[in-house]
């Protein structure tokens, strides 16, 4: 990480990543592609649930994070039995945060999806999907503790077949639990929430056979468990913020739903579309950021501040590339991308200039991404948590209320300035800070000393 050529380098480390994110928006996307199949009304009760879906990731990495955090310097200080005990904390916390699931998926699904829909139907599927996506939540909450796990440990594509594992049985169970094949009863909705849990404890539950079996780097148990402190405390100081950013993103989804639903409710179902196939434009970018934190951090700590400045460059190319493709395809084909929805003529009048107005600022979009995972990687992440509220509490929220006083096409250029506000927000804070902690290297203020870092 200290020699080789950035650019390469980069497109290494930020490969596996990338698929492995592209493998979990597929979770997003499945169950709405075939539930499209049945009817919108059947696509609006998924569409409705996909905020508190949101929620429950974000407690899953949040604590994921910080465990992963927490192994990975415990081994660094080459202390196993910590970072065994760290992962062992994962573990139970993971249950821990799917029985807080559990308990208010089942109390609180009515009430929750009242907020969003007063069609009957539409109320039945949604809360048969919230309750069985809540209630069997152990799947989603071992599977990414497990793969934080194995990325902390260094087995990168054990994390990646574990993803695919999931992603694959969902999409085979789907339509046969939709749809009722080779003899099963057509479930509709709720056959769609039943593949996806099946699907996620099947593949969480191998996830944490081989943690507990199979990982030689360290020996993760639960006999004689017993929580402590200065642990849970070493977790949630790395991953609060994760945490409490993934939350505000959903919070502010069911918020942004409340605020279009007074148009129409097939404008919360076009949202949902939007979000399952930006999901797709965004996760490569993630990908391209969990690539670029532990190159920058590395050369950051080695007081190479040329090679974290070309890191930066180089993840910003890359993004600008597959933001710059993606907003092409938004503004190009809106209706093709509906059309794999089966949308509907309303759908179509509302989704298309959605589409085209929230796709205006992908750009800025993605470097507000790449900026906040760069604070990260600087030590700096109550930097990227200022930015992700700054934009969606200061920005998205007020001027989607605001616009929304005139017409619903406007409420969608919400997203596009927000995003635009966040990326102006995030250089201008980048380049106070890189310029108090990063000084300019020789080599940089004499390009012609060294080609080392290019």
């Amino acid at each position: 990480m200290a020699e080789a050529k950035v650019f390469p380098l980069l497109v290494r480390m930020s490969g596996p990543a990338m698929f492995s994110m592209l493998i979990m928006s597929l979770y997003n996307i499945v169950d709405s592609l075939f539930v499209s199949s049945i009817s919108e009304i059947a696509l609006r009760s998924v569409s409705i649930i996909f905020p508190v879906q949101q929620l429950m990731v974000a407690f899953a990495v949040g604590t994921s994070v910080g465990v992963n955090s927490y192994v990975a310097r415990r081994l660094g200080a080459e202390d196993p039995e910590a970072a065994g005990s760290a992962a062992s904390h994962g573990l139970v916390l993971s249950f821990v945060n799917s029985l807080f699931f559990l308990v208010t998926g089942f109390l609180l699904a009515p009430a929750v999806v009242n907020l969003f829909s007063n069609h009957g139907e539409v109320i039945s599927g949604s809360v048969d999907y919230l309750r069985i996506v809540t209630m069997a939540s152990i799947g989603l909450f071992w599977q990414i503790h497990c793969e934080k796990i194995f990325q902390a440990t260094g087995n990168m594509t054990r994390a990646m077949y574990i993803q695919l594992l999931g992603a694959l049985l969902n999409i085979a169970l789907d339509p046969i639990l939709i749809f009722g094949w080779f003899g099963l009863p057509a479930m509709g909705v709720r056959g769609a929430a039943v593949a996806t849990v099946i699907a996620q404890i099947i593949a969480g539950a191998i996830a944490v056979y081989l943690v507990l079996r199979k990982e030689t780097v360290i020996k993760v148990t639960l006999k004689s468990f017993r929580f402590q402190k200065h642990i849970l405390a070493g977790i949630y100081r790395v991953g609060l913020p994760s945490l409490v950013m993934q939350s505000v993103t959903a919070m502010v989804g069911m918020v942004f739903n409340m605020i279009i639903l007074p148009f129409s409710e097939i404008a919360i179902t076009v949202l949902g579309v939007y979000l399952k196939l930006e999901s797709f434009v965004f996760m490569p970018v993630f990908g391209i950021g969990q690539g670029m934190l532990p190159l920058m951090a590395y050369n950051f700590g080695a007081k190479r501040y040329d090679r974290v400045r070309q890191t930066l460059k180089s993840g910003l190319i890359l993004m600008a590339g597959i933001m710059s493709f993606s907003m092409v395809l938004f503004q190009l084909i809106p209706r093709l991308l509906l059309a794999a929805f089966n949308a509907t003529e309303e759908m179509y009048t509302m989704g298309i200039p959605a589409f085209r107005n929230i796709s205006l600022c992908f750009i800025f979009a993605g470097i507000a991404i790449i900026l906040s995972i760069s604070f990260q990687a600087l030590g700096k992440g109550t930097y990227s948590l200022f930015i992700s509220i700054f934009r969606q509490l200061v920005l998205l929220l007020p001027l989607a209320r605001l616009f929304a006083v005139w017409h619903l096409d406007y409420v969608w250029y919400s997203y596009a300035i927000s995003d635009l506000g966040a990326a102006l927000m995030a250089i201008f804070l980048f380049r106070r800070l890189s310029s108090r902690i990063m000084p300019a290297t020789r080599e940089e203020e004499e390009p012609g000393l060294s080609r080392e870092a290019a």
